[in-house]
């Protein structure tokens, strides 16, 4: 069952679907994929699965019913990469460069949903979305409805809002690196307190997680960032363990 584009709509998918579980199928849209081996279609969809695009092209509505999407009727609307490569738009890429920011399987379903014009082309429609005044009813961020200011549309998206959200206590506690020099002590406020070589409070800040990265500001001023990859922490080079009883900056040295 095709649905009208309504914000009411994309209200209700992003409160009942905050799991990303049923695919989501904008359909009947111009599409500018970005892509240079798909090309683009004067009218096709866009099926999505989780936080990527599954599949894109004409006919896929018969696909969607049989997987329980949800289906978006975007007659009127042109979908166009969210994010532009201006070295490939400058033509510095070769033709068989597959750029990350397409619509394109495979790919993080990050797109915006715009306004269609007549006779425009691709290339003036990318454009188009860096003006400032171009009305964005919809963006999709990794598979997730936004509204183009980032705030959800019903709803916080992960990450947005880190400092809101409850952070997984697995994440918590002291991780030590390889060398036993940089102790982290990651806590639920949502502050990190590093000591380095003995050096206690050599750095402190705030961290914010998306996911399996993290991102820290220091109270310094400077931004870092790290991955969590398999149960371990890589930050700036080193490899982090997470101390099996975490212990507070206050209590090391003794």
């Amino acid at each position: 069952m095709t649905s009208p584009f309504t914000p009411e709509l994309l209200r209700a998918i992003t409160h009942q679907h905050t799991d990303r579980q049923q695919p989501l199928l904008f359909g009947d849209a111009r599409i500018v994929t970005g892509d240079s081996l798909i090309g683009d279609f004067a009218r096709a969809d866009v099926l999505l699965g989780g936080s990527r695009v599954v599949g894109i092209g004409p006919g896929l509505l018969s696909a969607a019913d049989d997987d329980g999407a949800i289906v978006i009727d975007c007659d009127g609307y042109v979908l166009v990469p969210a994010a532009i490569d201006a070295a490939q738009r400058a033509g510095l890429r070769d033709d068989g460069f597959r750029s990350p920011f397409a619509i394109a399987p495979g790919n993080p379903a990050t797109f915006a949903l715009i306004p269609a014009l007549s006779d425009e082309t691709s290339a003036d429609t990318a454009l188009r979305l860096l003006d400032a005044q171009c009305p964005v009813p919809v963006l999709v961020v990794d598979g997730v409805v936004t509204r183009w200011d980032g705030s959800a549309v019903g709803g916080s998206v992960e990450g947005t809002n880190a400092r809101d959200a409850e952070i997984d206590p697995q994440r918590l506690g002291t991780w030590i690196d390889e060398n036993d020099f940089v102790h982290q002590h990651l806590t639920g406020d949502g502050r990190y307190d590093e000591t380095r070589g003995g050096r206690e409070h050599a750095y402190q800040g705030d961290f914010w997680i998306t996911g399996t990265r993290i991102d820290y500001r220091d109270d310094l001023g400077f931004w870092a960032f790290g991955e969590f990859v398999d149960g371990v922490l890589q930050h700036a080079g080193y490899t982090f363990r997470r101390a099996t009883a975490p212990t507070s900056p206050a209590k090391e040295g003794h």
